[in-house]
């Protein structure tokens, strides 16, 4: 996010920069993980264990040279023998893999016949797949009834754009401009969508052979899904917010019955707060649900609920767990549900009874996210209680496996043609204490290949986003770039991190960023101590979250010999209204509006602190990012320049909030930044200023 020349506006591709010498790549094959080999990784994710356990159906994403993209298709195993076969990996993306009830078909939603996903069902026994959809957007939520004769999802049906005047009428043949884009919505872009699209969501059912669809919501409002039906198929529920001012409270989802027949919907729940992701108990009796109480804060933890299928009887099960929770699934005795949840940078499944007993049945899930080390992770349960997983480590991404009686059983091995010829970074976990007031943090050690204990190596502090994320001990093709360069990396969980409970995330409420400059800067003390790491060949970097952070630690200490600053926000004021989410962050992040609080804005904007900026600081941002606009990026970047700080800016062409889309360009961001570090490697001395200059 920087570049040498001050006042003279440089916008380098990341190709441009990773052209210089210091980076140029290794040639011929390389036994150490290297930037063509993003093309070659796969990931496993969805994975959907038919009702009787036989089967497991689920979505494999694979580079694609020719195209640039994670593609995905859907592949089936046989959980006896472990044999795989692709079930729809022709032409398109293929995705979302739902087994009937009776598990003798699998729906899915693809793109296989061109132009817009459409529904497609396949009847296991014969092979045969069927399109049973021609829907003028892309379906989802996709859920069956509980007799398996339909299935119900979600679909935008477009709306009419504001109107304001009148165009005067174009003489026939004339080449006009475009007519004025007018917009009256609250939100009106999306991260990766663009502007959105007039319209709303809406529910529909359309019958499981193919026929004509029916919309069984309506209004004015949003209804996304997810779907779940009733026991005797006569309403389906789902979470949506209805209220007169969504678009300005947006934490106000409740849990809604919608009759099937007449399509009239009813609120099961009430409270301040969402509650979401139903699902309805084996014998239609109750519905298990997430929610939690509406509190202000930037963060809140998911708990688990559970209520009589008329709204009554509402209590949590979870009182005493305190962990963020996702995924309920009923248990097929209707005696307990599984929920997942981080611990610790690591995801985990439990089995919560109706007593509020919390037993673990599954851990080591990992997620799809293969860039940097976040938690996550997938899974899917059968009627006799065998779970199928998605699950990696340090130096593999997810795989499917499957757990069965507390035995975990790997199906997959996705990328062992690939990577078990590759010297790959070892992970290590490093635990030491905030220098601020002593509190536990949590990190985790990328070592570069061949690493022989007592060798110190320059060390990346590479921070997580969210700021309420985590990371964990999981697979990331950045964390293995910068080891294979000979960097040790160090990815740390400092105060707000989530997987740790709420007081933790709830330190950096209205105080971020703050105290968790400290706890990054013990982490990295602690990596000298423990002798990975060279004091003298530091550097620093992250995206979002950890562009904020990367930004605001080069604003306080000079120890650091470059930085690359990734997607950041700068200056909170400008941020809040030009982000896609303008109704939450002003509201949950700082409290109130920059006209209430100016000077709070001010106080924790990184912006702030550039004066104190002597580190050369590269600056990357995705020229479509409408999560952490560009615009913040270019302030910086403008900002040093006009200080004369070695800086250069690198805009991603095409690139949402998610630099790493494309495989070529996250390849080559990686390069450009250590090319960056490179340059800096041995540091850099500000030029002295003449009195008459001063």
């Amino acid at each position: 996010m920087r570049t040498l020349i001050a006042l003279t506006l440089l916008t380098l591709s990341p190709a441009a920069l990773a052209q210089q010498p210091a980076a140029s790549p290794p040639q011929g094959a390389s036994r150490t993980f290297e930037a063509s080999d993003l093309f070659g990784l796969e990931v496993a994710g969805d994975p959907q264990i038919s009702p009787d356990g036989r089967r497991v159906a689920y979505v494999r994403r694979s580079g694609d040279v020719m195209t640039d993209r994670m593609r995905p298709t859907i592949w089936l195993i046989d959980a006896a023998t472990g044999e795989q076969a692709p079930l729809a990996a022709g032409p398109g993306a293929h995705m979302s893999p739902r087994w009937s009830p009776d598990g003798a078909r699998l729906a899915y939603i693809s793109s296989a016949e061109g132009g817009q996903s459409q529904l497609y069902v396949r009847w296991m026994a014969s092979g045969e797949a069927v399109r049973i959809t021609g829907l003028p957007n892309a379906p989802g939520s996709i859920a069956w009834s509980p007799d398996g004769r339909h299935i119900a999802y979600s679909m935008l049906v477009p709306g009419e754009p504001a109107r304001l005047g009148r165009a005067p009428a174009k003489p026939e043949g004339a080449q006009w401009a475009e007519p004025l884009q007018q917009i009256t919505n609250v939100t009106y872009r999306a991260d990766g969508q663009g502007f959105i699209r007039p319209g709303y969501s809406h529910l529909f059912v359309v019958p499981a052979e193919g026929g004509t669809p029916r919309q069984l919501t309506s209004g004015d409002f949003h209804h996304d899904g997810p779907v779940e039906w009733s026991a005797d198929g006569r309403s389906i529920y789902t979470s949506a917010n209805r209220s007169p001012d969504w678009e300005r409270d947006p934490l106000d989802a409740e849990i809604y019955a919608v009759d099937m027949a007449s399509g009239a919907m009813r609120a099961l729940t009430d409270r301040d707060g969402p509650d979401f992701a139903p699902m309805v108990s084996p014998d239609g009796s109750r519905i298990a649900y997430l929610g939690f109480d509406d509190r202000g804060y930037g963060y809140t933890q998911a708990q688990l609920y559970v209520m009589d299928r008329d709204g009554s009887n509402r209590r949590s099960l979870t009182v005493g767990l305190d962990r963020d929770l996702d995924s309920p699934q009923w248990a097929a005795d209707g005696r307990s549900i599984y929920v997942s949840y981080d611990e610790h940078g690591t995801r985990k499944v439990a089995r919560v009874g109706l007593d509020g007993s919390i037993r673990t049945v599954a851990e080591g899930l990992s997620g799809g996210s293969i860039d940097r080390p976040y938690s996550g992770g997938e899974y899917s349960v059968a009627r006799d209680g065998t779970l199928a997983i998605t699950a990696g480590s340090g130096i593999r991404p997810a795989d499917v496996a499957l757990v069965r009686g507390g035995a975990v059983r790997q199906l997959t091995r996705l990328n062992e043609d690939l990577l078990a010829h590759k010297r790959l970074g070892e992970v290590r976990r490093i635990a030491t204490r905030s220098s601020h007031d002593q509190r536990p943090v949590e990190a985790w050690l990328t070592l570069p290949p061949g690493h022989v204990d007592g060798q110190r190596h320059p060390l990346v502090l590479e921070i997580h986003g969210g700021p309420w994320q985590a990371y964990g001990p999981h697979f990331a093709t950045d964390n293995q770039l910068y080891a294979a360069a000979g960097y040790a990396v160090l990815s740390v969980n400092p105060r707000g991190s989530t997987s740790y409970g709420q007081d933790f995330a709830d330190q950096i409420h209205l105080a971020y960023p703050g105290y968790d400059y400290d706890d990054l800067m013990s982490a990295v003390d602690a990596a000298i101590a423990e002798g990975f790491a060279d004091e003298n060949r530091l550097f620093v970097t992250g995206g979002s979250g950890g562009g904020v952070l990367s930004s605001w630690i080069i604003g306080r200490t000079n120890r650091f010999r470059a930085a690359a600053v990734q997607k950041p926000v700068i200056n909170w004021t400008s941020f809040a209204l030009t982000s896609d989410g303008v109704a939450a962050y002003a509201r949950y992040w700082m409290g109130g509006m920059p006209w209430e609080n100016m000077e709070a804005y001010w106080r924790r904007s990184p912006l702030s602190l550039v004066g104190n900026v002597q580190t050369p600081a590269l600056v990357v941002v995705g020229a479509e990012d409408n999560r952490t606009p560009s615009s913040e990026a270019e302030q910086y970047y403008n900002a040093l320049q006009l200080r004369g700080v070695p800086t250069a800016l690198i805009r991603v062409p095409g690139a949402p909030h998610n630099l790493a889309g494309r495989p070529s360009q996250s390849a080559a961001r990686v390069s450009a930044i250590l090319a960056w570090f490179e340059r800096y490697r041995e540091g850099w001395t500000p030029p002295q200023r003449t009195a008459a200059a001063d």
